[in-house]
Parts: C-alpha cells; structure tokens; sequence
C-alpha cells in the first residue's frame, strides 16, 4: 500500500493538452474516482500514474519513490481494464497465476496468492472453469483477481464494469467496496458513470478539459460544488440553473426572483450570476409547509412527466408560451422537479412551486466558481415576475 501523488502533470499531444497541470494527493488506502464527460483526460491520468504515458512535465510518486520515468512492472502497481481479455483458452488458475508464472515465482507461492485471490473474489471451487463457461460478472472476477495477486501498492481500474449489464454493474460495485474494503489498499479509478463514483469512492476527482475541477468526498461534491461544471455534472437529474443578475433585492432574472443580501458576498448591481437548485429541492406551492425556508411561488405549467417508480421526473416550463427543450436543460425557461410517485400532476397542468432556500446555490456566471451554497436571508418580500403576483415569505 502507498500514497500517490502527482505534481504539475500536463500531457501535450501536438496542440491538444489531455492532460493540464494535474495535481493529486491521495492517500494510503483510499478510494479515489476520477470522473469526467468523455475526453475530458481521466483515463490519460491513470496512464501516466501507471507508466503507460509519460507525462509531458511534473512528476508521479508512489510511495516515497518517485515514479515519472520508471517503467510498468516497477512501479509496484496492477491495472484492470475495461475490457477484460481473458485468455479463452485458459483456465481460471491460468489465468490469474499468468503473470506470476512469467516472473518465475516458485509453484507454492503461485497457488497461495491464487487460492487467496480466488478467496476474496468469492471464485473458490472454480479455477479449473473456462472463460466461455463464466457469466460476465464471473471473468470481471478473475480480471480483478489476476490483479490482485500481484499484491501491488496501488490498483488502478479503468471502467472496469462499463461492458456490464446494468443489474450485474451495481452488483459489482458492492463487490468492489467489499475488496476494498478487505484489502485497505490504494485504488484510483476511472470512471464517466457518476453513479459508480457516488457509490463506491471515498473522494471523488472531477475533471473537465484535462483540469481537475474538484476533489472531495461524494457528498460534498454534490451539496457543495465548486462550479457550474461540477454542479451540473454531479447529479441525476443534472441541476437546474437560471441565469440572471444581482438586484439591490438579491437574484433577478426573467421568471425567478430571490431576495437576499448579496453584500456579504462582495456582488454589485448588475453582476452577472446563476442560480442552481437540484430537482428533489423543488416543491408544489401545496407541500411548501415541509420546507423550513421556502421562496415564493413561482407559477409553472407542466410540460412532460417521465415516471421512474419511485419518483416522477417533471418538466415544468417557466412561461406559458416557452417552448419545450428538453435537450437543453440549462435553456432557463425551464426546470426540472421530482415528485412523488403518488402525485396527481398531469401534462398541461399549472402548478405553482418554491425552492427549498437552504438548497439554493448562486455562482458567478462569468467564472463559473461558486459564490454561496444556501440562500436563507431575504431581506425583503419576493416573487415572481411576468406573473403579476408578489407574495412574502
């Protein structure tokens, strides 16, 4: 086991930079997901911690070694990938002792590491098994298991479970907690699915343009972004943002108005800022009792529902003649509500709602950088414009 550490790691191909100026400190015995849109440099990351490329400039470290221009095999790490390449013609013991077999170890260590891997993958009683003779789940297994017996410093796992059904994707991440968990080692993995990050990781690495964005536990990611980009990505539904400026009453835009006192947080009349709030933080005016500290109304008409079982998704547009664009849902004339399942909303209906002020965030348009999480104060009565109406809090 080993902390890992990457100072000023930029990777430059030609006139692309996948990766810009990285700089990571992970711990002994922590799991830490990168997570990111396509192409945004998570993967070019781990190959440069795992010597599969050679950072442009700065320097890796593993342990108390540094690592930068040492090779693979001598790093003290194990990779497993996406895709699983098991040799078919192999069995299970085969194919995990490979790599054991190739540096010579002798015939009892290979079968005590094996036995031992095959243990905390629970693959006990099936190493003489082909690969064509396993469920998919099964060859992720012995992937992981292959690694394992390397006993490295750090594991590094590249969307090990995007070739994976859906219920087998969530059955493999409790399985990779629980190794983890077992093993107490260093995992850095790689990963778009923001679920898998959610769940699995102690701090989660959110990186956009080859930049990392954030770099904190799940929850803190989620409640307390650091950014538009990472407010919007973290999160299913993405959150809701609308765009306006700074009024001498607080937030003013074209639908949503919030007071508040925006001299704490150094704005001026007439700055540029958005304001975010997540699906589960907005209520039908009715069930505005159950929120502590609720905007006013904000008159919406339902355009679509998507039902999900235990929750109904609801595209509220903000005027009556905006048009839906449910592939834009930053267009700001739009939200997007969860509800519960037993709710009697219907497409066409208009409904009044409120956002929960302890869940609102507020972000500099400009920069993108967050300004406030939690607008509680007003300073004065609120409302809606284009509407006619203004109600108190």
């Amino acid at each position: 086991m080993a902390n890992v550490t990457l100072e000023g790691v930029t990777k430059r191909y030609d006139d692309v930079v996948a990766v810009d100026d990285m700089n990571l400190e992970i711990p002994d015995g922590e799991f830490v997901t990168l997570v990111g849109p396509s192409g945004c440099g998570k993967s070019t990351t781990m190959e440069t911690v795992a010597g599969l490329t050679m950072p442009t400039e700065g320097t890796i470290s593993i342990g108390d070694r540094e690592v930068t221009d040492l090779p693979p095999k001598d790093r003290g790490i194990a990779m497993v990938f996406q895709n699983i390449a098991l040799f078919p013609h192999m069995d299970v013991y085969d194919n995990i002792s490979f790599g054991l077999r190739l540096r010579n170890f002798d015939e009892d260590e290979t079968d005590r590491r094996v036995e031992n891997a095959a243990e905390i993958v629970q693959m006990q009683g099936m190493l003489d098994r082909m690969p064509s003779e396993m469920s998919g789940g099964q060859r992720q297994r012995v992937a992981i298991a292959r690694a394992l017996v390397r006993e490295p410093d750090v594991f590094l796992m590249d969307e090990p479970l995007a070739n994976l059904d859906a219920k087998l994707r969530v059955h493999m991440r409790t399985e990779l907690q629980r190794i983890h968990r077992e093993l107490d080692t260093t995992v850095i993995y790689v990963t778009h699915d923001q679920a898998e990050a959610m769940t699995m990781s102690d701090r989660i690495a959110v990186i956009d343009g080859g930049r990392l964005q954030q770099i904190d536990p799940p929850l803190v990611c989620y409640n307390e972004p650091d950014n538009l980009f990472v407010a919007g990505f973290i999160g299913s539904p993405s959150m809701n943002f609308v765009e306006g400026t700074v009024s001498s009453d607080g937030f003013d835009s074209e639908y949503v108005d919030v007071a508040f006192d925006a001299g704490p947080m150094a704005l001026g009349e007439g700055d540029a800022v958005t304001l975010g709030i997540r699906p589960e933080d907005i209520y039908p005016a009715g069930e505005a009792g159950s929120v502590s500290h609720s905007t006013a109304e904000i008159e919406t008409t339902v355009d679509v529902l998507e039902p999900m079982g235990d929750e109904i998704f609801v595209y509220l547009l903000l005027a009556e003649d905006a048009e839906s664009d449910l592939e834009d849902p930053e267009a700001g004339d739009q939200l997007q509500m969860s509800v519960d399942p037993a709710s009697d909303i219907e497409a066409g209906d208009s409904v009044s709602v409120v956002f929960d002020r302890e869940k609102l965030h507020l972000f500099d348009t400009d920069s993108g950088q967050a300004l406030e999480h939690g607008l509680v104060q007003p300073t004065q009565a609120e409302g809606t414009t284009g509407t006619g109406a203004e109600t108190d809090d």
